[in-house]
């Protein structure tokens, strides 16, 4: 159960369509993956993905020092491990590239601790479920034209979702961001619910009166309408919008996250698993926003959030981004419109060997 080895690689994987985000075009996801190796010959592997290559290898050589520090503990003591770490290097923490590093190795740890155990990672955290509802995100960009963007979330439909998200804020006026919505939903009929992700694009002002157009549409909720930091605003628009508010995914720690919460500025809560710093404390934030009687989704990543979100009475959707399906045997089954999580010990996640040797980079 002693961790003897830690091994940290950078992979850079092709898309197969490149596509526009946050004004760069994205043509490969970029992994920092983590491996351990016990004393008892078993393997842990965890991952963060980011769509463009920015501090991603100085982040693996973070990764890579820190892994030294994890020689001789148990993986079934990963609060242990995430502090340690965390404790030599919280000169450049809470958060950022600390918690980038971080993330890799602490999911690992949990991946290795549920087959030292012979327990799917649900179940080791709480088992509440094995599945949960989930909707696509994939392929629905800004960059598209609304004729491309309901075909592709028709395509989506057709797969088998019941939900999806587009990608908003680019449009000049807030009539142009419902057209989309609009021409969404005339492809995917009425049972399909939509939400759609402003991606902090709007100020206040804009966010009030678009929310208000795109309400009117049938969305099932607004995320990110403004910037994360604006936790004031957050909490104005809730109030002034009958659509449910999601935010959360660019926080980095628990403090940040009391804050929202506190204010009553979200209907859902968005964690992001390699901001946050991995499962250990991601499990602590989605305890805290149960005690606020408010819903957790995952942002990406779905084959690690669907074990993290079922194990939780508050886990609520699924968001369907498969970035690391190029490095995976295979990703978790969709099923009447649940992403069902793996029955095999830990994550039940498979590496292809020969795309991680393709696609490594550093």
């Amino acid at each position: 159960m002693k961790i003897t080895k830690v091994a940290v690689d950078v992979l850079r994987v092709p898309v197969e369509h490149p596509y526009l985000a946050g004004g760069r075009t994205v043509d490969a996801n970029w992994h920092v993956l983590a491996r351990v190796t016990t004393s008892d010959g078993v393997d842990g592997i965890g991952y963060i993905v980011y769509p463009r290559p920015d501090l991603m290898t100085a982040i693996g050589h973070a990764a890579r020092e820190l892994g030294e520090h994890l020689i001789g503990m148990s993986v079934l003591e990963p609060e242990a491990a995430w502090d340690r770490l965390a404790r030599r290097a919280d000169w450049v923490g809470p958060g950022g590239l600390l918690h980038m590093a971080l993330a890799p190795l602490d999911i690992a740890i949990w991946d290795a601790a549920g087959k030292t155990l012979g327990q799917p990672l649900h179940r080791l955290l709480g088992g509440h479920r094995d599945r949960l509802p989930v909707y696509a995100s994939d392929g629905l960009w800004y960059n598209l034209t609304p004729e491309d963007l309901a075909a592709s979330a028709r395509r989506h439909v057709e797969a088998g979702f019941g939900a999806v998200k587009l990608r908003l804020g680019k449009a000049p006026t807030p009539e142009a961001e419902a057209r989309r919505v609009r021409a969404v939903r005339e492809a995917v009929g009425p049972d399909v619910r939509i939400m759609v992700d402003a991606t902090e694009s709007w100020s206040l002002d804009r966010a009030r009166r678009t929310g208000r157009v795109l309400q009117e549409a049938g969305i099932a909720w607004l995320e990110d309408p403004v910037h994360h930091q604006d936790v004031a605003g957050l909490a104005e628009l809730r109030c002034q919008l009958d659509v449910p508010l999601a935010a959360g995914e660019h926080l980095y720690h628990l403090d940040a996250v009391r804050r929202l919460l506190e204010a009553r500025a979200v209907d859902v809560l968005i964690l992001d698993l390699a901001r946050v710093g991995g499962i250990t404390p991601w499990r602590t934030i989605a305890a805290l926003a149960r005690a606020y009687h408010v819903p957790v989704c995952g942002h990406v990543v779905p084959e690690v959030h669907v074990h993290l979100l079922s194990a939780i009475p508050n886990g609520h959707l699924v968001e369907y981004v498969p970035r690391s399906a190029g490095i995976l045997r295979e990703m978790p089954r969709l099923e009447r419109g649940e992403l069902v999580a793996s029955d095999d010990p830990g994550l039940g996640l498979m590496l292809d060997d020969a795309a991680v040797r393709r696609y490594r980079v550093a």
